[in-house]
């Protein structure tokens, strides 16, 4: 009863705060069944109480995908007739969303969408709260990590497990240590894939992806795994993580399927081949899945977000900086996997954490220009390691 109160109080409000911008905005359209369903949806997950959604358990990523501007819009067309809290909460919706993620056609006619929600950092109810929000803007690639991250994409299954086939899970074998020898990094490998598919109560994922190692031989034996994995149905796709140059010659020396990408750091200021690594992937049709476009460490992330390259260029199309730094890796025809916000980054709290991957996920209704892209590829500055978060075995990185 409370939250009922609050709803209708919620909906006053926005008659009076909306009424005139819905007015002016479809002053002739009819109020149809159809928009008037899809108020009632858009008001379902507009308000929060307490943190948790309105009666959520009836949005489905099947159902609709909207974003926070035409959530505002259509609230107040559904404040203006209570009525409609009666229509049945599983009423068909017909909406198109604006935007279609593309997606690359790998081996076996996999479908990998080109961006992502990457869950990094995020605490377990945190990247639930981050994958409800990525569903509904469209994002289906759920890019997460073993661990607190993968427990929140298990909540978010458990809940809707009608949306595992709408999903594309990405997850990642963890870094072996040091001193381990093939065969027991191949037996870590193997026990971490029946765990994974044991918390998420799946029958597969849809990609793994190998983290690196300075030993040669333990990325096969490892490799050699997420083979017999993919063999067995285990998941749809594989690929590596933060392979520098003798990551990648150490696993195609062995490989009998080739990684189908190299997720690695990509940002501007670190040049469009990243380094060589593009053109060295692209000759063994190794695709590139970046991370990381307003950079990863505070210092390149302030230099991205305060550039004055970005920001005249963000002005130019009524864009964010955020939005910039992501077009001009897509536009070069690299995947991204996307934060929430770049001002919120490792967490998903308020408001700002759907916002951001709306904003995000329009970035493919737009291009820069030739001469932008021109500029943008000429930036020599901030520069990054695309693989700083590789072993020891590649240089300039972290080592852990």
């Amino acid at each position: 009863m409370i939250r009922c109160g609050i709803l209708f109080v919620l909906l006053f409000l926005n008659t009076i705060l909306y009424s005139s911008r819905v007015c002016s905005f479809c002053p002739s359209s009819p109020l149809t069944s159809n928009k008037l369903t899809s108020c009632v949806r858009a008001i379902k997950f507009y308000f929060y109480v307490d943190g948790e959604d309105i009666n959520d358990e009836n949005i489905r990523l099947s159902d609709i995908s909207l974003n926070r501007r035409s959530a505002a819009i259509t609230i107040g067309t559904a404040a203006a007739s209570l009525s409609l809290l009666q229509q049945p909460a599983n009423a068909a919706i017909d909406i198109e969303t604006s935007t279609k993620i593309p997606a690359w056609t790998l081996t076996n006619n996999v479908k990998f969408p080109t961006l992502a929600l990457n869950t990094a950092g995020l605490s377990t109810v945190e990247t639930y709260k981050a994958v409800k929000y990525a569903t509904r803007n469209g994002i289906t690639h759920i890019d997460f990590h073993p661990g607190v991250e993968r427990d929140g994409v298990a909540k978010y299954l458990s809940k809707y497990k009608d949306e595992r086939k709408l999903l594309f899970l990405n997850t990642k074998i963890r870094k072996p240590p040091l001193d381990i020898s093939p065969q027991d990094a191949a037996a870590l490998a193997y026990d971490q894939i029946n765990e994974d598919l044991r918390i998420l109560n799946v029958d597969n994922v849809d990609m793994l992806m190998l983290r690196d190692s300075p030993n040669s031989k333990v990325i096969q034996a490892q490799w050699k795994v997420l083979e017999e994995a993919l063999a067995e149905g285990k998941t749809r796709s594989i690929g590596v993580i933060n392979y520098c140059p003798f990551s990648l010659k150490s696993v195609l020396q062995t490989a009998n399927i080739t990684p189908a990408v190299n997720y690695v750091m990509v940002h501007v200021g670190m040049g469009k081949d990243v380094h060589g690594l593009r053109t060295l992937g692209e000759k063994s049709d190794i695709k590139t899945f970046g991370y990381g476009q307003m950079g990863e460490i505070p210092s390149i992330n302030n230099a991205i977000a305060n550039s004055p390259i970005l920001k005249k260029i963000a002005a130019a199309h009524e864009k964010s900086v955020d939005e910039v730094a992501l077009k001009w890796v897509l536009q070069h025809g690299m995947a991204a996997s996307i934060r929430p916000s770049s001002n919120n980054m490792g967490r998903c709290i308020g408001e700002e954490c759907e916002v951001g991957l709306s904003k995000q996920v329009h970035t493919f209704d737009w291009e820069l220009t030739a001469n932008e892209m021109k500029t943008l590829n000429s930036m020599n500055e901030p520069d990054d390691n695309p693989t700083l978060f590789s072993s020891i075995g590649c240089p300039n990185s972290f080592g852990t």
